[in-house]
């Protein structure tokens, strides 16, 4: 004879059931739009299963009818009867979670987040070889920005459409710096009418010519930030990579100008939630979504290592240099990065400078600091001398008539000295002149027109102050056609006088060692070797390298 079931029997398992199914709903949307990555060493994750264990007894409590009036001990029993399993998982997380983030505190482990980034000493002129004129970025990332926007407002086609994104990413393409940026949809709308095609172009500002231009593509960028459904790049990696724990997307092209995602991999390497570092990087190609892991990242990339963690390494480097107590007490010799930093190109990778300073933060720095931002490797340098905002002030103190504002300096090899680089913008953020100061001796400040006009009278400067002899003035080659010619004779001596069009300095060309010179004209196209200046800087004597009439 079949027995029968009471009521009382069945509810458990339906109760369980929806419980589960209301957990899982709330656990689907969660993750779709928050996206924690599913890993023991992400905090994130932590709270992501502690929400659904949460959800889960809400639910059974409302369903069993204990929730609205029952007291404490009766929820707690519910709890232990009907919800051991999730109550269980829970309090094991919750565990591991208070262990990991004890085991990751500096007061027990201050040796390894000082070995988080340990800086090679370097010798800045033996790795900072000076740079040509056409090799200078001239922009910082505002006027970056301002004329990305200015060149998209001029195509009517795209600007009613689309945005320039905020995110211009300064990397080396085909032996140039530049700074690229995607377009992003200008809104929801914008985003249905256009998706199918993708993102058109993106935009690509040459930061040596001041030029902006919008590179259009054959086909749309399909996966983006902007995008709000399953290809918003984020959500992409985290469907095809829900281990990885990732930092910021970075925006980059290729030297084919192929769109790209960079995705560097976040890795703790010191107990569960300490000593944030990167391991690799997902590239995703923008247009077509292909992606693949690279523990060793392809040479093209320039930003794997974002500038704000490399300080951050460096910061915890400094800190813990001598220990944890010596971090609270003593300091002594405890250093750390000043507030901000600049990019340059350097044997076709792209290195982060930032300056080195006392942790008392005075005005002056010990050094500072060089970091490929693809592979890490960072070099000290010994340079003491001004900060970088000591420079900016002294800068825009020779033009103070003028009421110009300095951009964060730019670290650059001048005659074998270290120098500070900054552009000097109007109140219309336009760049209107050039100023070059001395690391080491910041009352030691040029301006010009030009960065040619600038060095030269900057290194005239240098001289004057006796802080480089003329032996170590660079052998710096110029071509360009003549646009005027003057001569005299000094000493027995003819001399030839040329200024080459677009510059305002005279080259001194001996006749005696340059035959040619005696019959240069106007309009010749020549190659000068400039050896040497006279002390206001306007005047060079060089040698003939090649003439082309």
């Amino acid at each position: 004879m079949e027995s029968k079931r009471t009521g009382k029997d069945r509810k458990p398992v339906p109760r369980a059931l929806i419980s589960l199914l209301i957990t899982l709903v709330v656990g689907l949307v969660y993750f779709y739009v928050s996206l924690p990555a599913i890993n023991f060493h992400a905090v994130e994750f932590y709270f992501f299963a502690g929400l659904l264990c949460a959800v889960y007894f809400f639910c059974s409590l409302l369903l069993a009818g204990v929730g609205v009036n029952g007291t404490p001990q009766e929820v707690f029993s519910f709890i232990k009867k009907q919800c051991k399993i999730p109550a269980v998982i829970l309090a094991l997380l919750l565990v591991i979670f208070l262990v990991g983030t004890v085991i990751s505190m500096p007061i027990f482990r201050a040796a390894a987040y000082r070995d988080l980034l340990v800086p090679a000493d370097g010798d800045f002129t033996a790795d900072v070889q000076e740079i040509s004129f056409g090799e200078i970025p001239m922009l910082d990332e505002d006027s970056a920005k301002r004329l990305g926007d200015r060149q998209m407002g001029n195509l009517p086609d795209m600007v009613s459409q689309f945005e320039v994104s905020d995110d211009y990413t300064q990397i080396n393409y085909q032996g140039r710096p530049v700074r690229v940026a995607p377009l992003e949809y200008a809104s929801l709308i914008k985003w249905l009418t256009n998706r199918g095609e993708g993102l058109p172009a993106y935009i690509l500002v040459d930061m040596v010519s001041q030029e902006a231009s919008v590179v259009r593509l054959a086909e749309g960028i399909k996966y983006s930030p902007s995008e709000p459904l399953n290809r918003n790049i984020n959500r992409f990696l985290r469907f095809r990579y829900p281990t990885y724990m990732f930092e910021t997307p970075t925006f980059e092209i290729d030297e084919e100008g192929n769109p790209w995602w960079v995705c560097p991999r976040v890795v703790m390497t010191i107990g569960l939630f300490g000593g944030k570092d990167i391991q690799g990087a997902v590239l995703v190609n923008a247009v077509t979504g292909e992606s693949q892991y690279h523990e060793n990242v392809p040479n093209w990339v320039d930003r794997v290592y974002l500038a704000s963690l490399i300080m951050e390494q460096y910061d915890l480097h400094g800190v813990y240099i001598n220990g944890f107590f010596n971090s609270v007490f003593g300091q002594k010799d405890v250093t750390v990065t000043t507030r901000g930093w600049n990019y340059i190109a350097l044997n076709d990778d792209v290195y982060m400078y930032t300056g080195v300073t006392s942790v008392n933060s005075d005005q002056s720095n010990l050094g500072f600091l060089l970091s490929n931002q693809r592979t890490k490797e960072t070099k000290y340098y010994a340079v003491a001398g001004a900060t970088e905002s000591s420079a900016q002030v002294s800068a825009e103190g020779a033009v103070q008539d003028l009421r110009y504002t300095s951009t964060f300096p730019l670290l650059l090899n001048v005659s074998g000295h270290p120098t500070y680089f900054m552009a000097l913008k109007d109140a219309g953020q336009l760049v209107k002149q050039y100023a070059m100061v001395s690391t080491v001796q910041y009352q030691a400040v040029a301006t010009g027109t030009s960065v040619q006009e600038c060095e030269t009278a900057y290194i005239a400067e240098l001289m004057r102050r006796g802080l480089i002899e003329e032996a170590q003035l660079p052998v710096n080659e110029v071509s360009g056609a003549v646009q005027e010619l003057h001569s005299a004779v000094i000493d027995g001596t003819t001399w030839v006088y040329v200024r080459l069009s677009g510059e305002k300095n005279y080259y001194a060309l001996s006749a005696a060692d340059n035959q040619e010179a005696a019959i240069l004209n106007v309009g010749d196209f020549v190659t000068i070797q400039a050896l040497e200046r006279d002390t206001d800087g306007r005047i060079a004597s060089g040698t003939l390298a090649s003439v082309v009439p």
